[in-house]
Formats: structure tokens, sequence, C-alpha cells
């Protein structure tokens, strides 16, 4: 690698994102992430208002290389965050090279996600295989994974686990697909984790306590890391007795198996 490049950090983020509660971000991530974060001025991200938010709560802690309104922000297309950005399920294949021109001419550059670790669970893939196809650095900083954390706390196999991200909203195939991973999580006892978009965690709740066999463990994770955290993990039938959804504005990682 060439030591005129720039190198591209993987910037977590915590995890109250769109949650009425804010965790002091120092205690989910570590002094040496909010170092690096204040020390970067270039950045790619989801959405340009919570990168600046984000970064404007590190310089709370860690003063800014750059001010704020001179820090180089620029968003993912929209397709590529919102349809994906590695050309899985139909979509195109996003080439992120062009956004990656700070890195060529020696500058340092962030790719930052709303919430966690970028390019789990979140676009950024296409900027770090584009970073590794430039011959630049990816260094990935510590901080805080929902996925992992979410399955640490189920109860459920994780020498063996499968993140497939949203299930369908029409609730026919949406019922179909959770009888899929069920016998997929039953048969190779791999757990099955998946996610829904706000205000409709309740629907998903429903569907599940419907659709899942009595005796299959299913496990929720909601605002993983905040004091009003809520993690559990029971038998469906026993769900059944006392559904307790979770609630409609917060993030919550749901995960299934034996």
């Amino acid at each position: 690698m060439s030591n005129k490049h720039g190198r591209l950090y993987l910037v977590p983020a915590p995890l109250d994102f769109g949650c009425e509660e804010q965790i002091a971000l120092t205690e989910v991530l570590p002094q040496g992430t909010l170092r690096e974060a204040a020390r970067i001025g270039h950045w790619i991200c989801e959405n340009a208002k919570s990168c600046r938010a984000y970064l404007k709560r590190v310089g709370e802690i860690h003063a800014l290389t750059q001010p704020l309104q001179a820090q180089q922000i620029t968003e993912l297309p929209r397709a590529a965050h919102k349809k994906g950005d590695h050309g899985a399920k139909g979509s195109a294949v996003f080439d992120a090279k062009p956004l990656l021109a700070p890195l060529l001419l020696g500058h340092d550059m962030g790719l930052i996600s709303e919430a966690g670790m970028p390019a789990v669970a979140d676009p950024g893939s296409s900027i770090v295989r584009a970073a590794h196809e430039l011959g630049v650095a990816v260094i990935p900083l510590v901080g805080p994974v929902s996925l992992l954390m979410a399955l640490a706390a189920s109860g459920l196999n994780g020498q063996s686990f499968a993140f497939v991200g949203y299930l369908p909203q029409a609730p026919a195939e949406r019922g179909q697909r959770i009888k899929e991973l069920e016998a997929l999580a039953l048969r190779q006892d791999q757990t099955q984790q998946f996610i829904e978009t706000p205000y409709r965690n309740q629907a998903l709740w429903q569907a599940l306590l419907q659709s899942l066999q009595p005796n299959t463990r299913l496990a929720l994770a909601s605002g993983i890391s905040l004091t009003s955290a809520r993690l559990q993990s029971k038998l469906v039938r026993e769900w059944r007795q006392n559904p307790e959804p979770p609630d409609n504005r917060v993030p919550t990682v749901f995960s299934i198996g034996r």
C-alpha cells in the first residue's frame, strides 16, 4: 500500500440514534475511537445531518481538528443505502471509488452509519471494497455492534448464526419467511437474526408469535446499551402467555432459534 494514501477508518456510532434517550459517548466508545473521530476531517455517511450531530457530540469530548462547518461530509447515494450497495438481491453494484478521492490525496477518511458499526447491518460495504481495490488501508475502530450484543444476550447459539436483514412487509409473505427461517434455525441449530424499521416492531412481533412453533426460542434486544434497554429471551409459548411487544419507537434486534 502506498504511504501517500490516506486510511479509511470505520467509525462506530452509539446505538441511541432515533431514541429519546442519549447515552454519554464515553460509556459506549473508547477514548481511542473518539480521538480518531475528532481528528478526521473527511467523511462518508448515510445522512449528513446525523453525521454532524455525532461529530458535535465527539467535539464536546475531544476538540475537532477541523471545525464542524469545515468538515467534508459526503452522503452515500440514496439508492446505495436504501437498496443495498454491493449488488445483492438484484440491485446494481455501486462503484464507490469516486467518493474516495481524498484518500488518494493523502487525507484520512471516516465511514460512519447512523448507529453501530458501518457496513454491518448498514450500508458501506461498497466503500470498504473500493478502498481495498485502491490499495488503501482499512482500519475498523472499536465500538458497539448491535447484532453481536443482541446475540450474546439471547442465550441462543453464538457459534452459528446469520443476520437476514428485513423480513417482507406483506403479512402472507412475512409469515412464510418466518417459517422458513425457523425451519433453518431448528434444522441447523443456527440462530437467525433480523430487524425492522421504526414503527413496525409490533407488527413483526405479532407475526412472530402467530407463526413460530411454541418451543422455538424468541429473543428481543431493544434499546441496546441504553439504561432503558430491554433484553429478554423466552420460548414462544411463554411469550404468548404475556406478549409484551417491543416499543415501536426503539431500534430492536429479533433472534430465533433453539
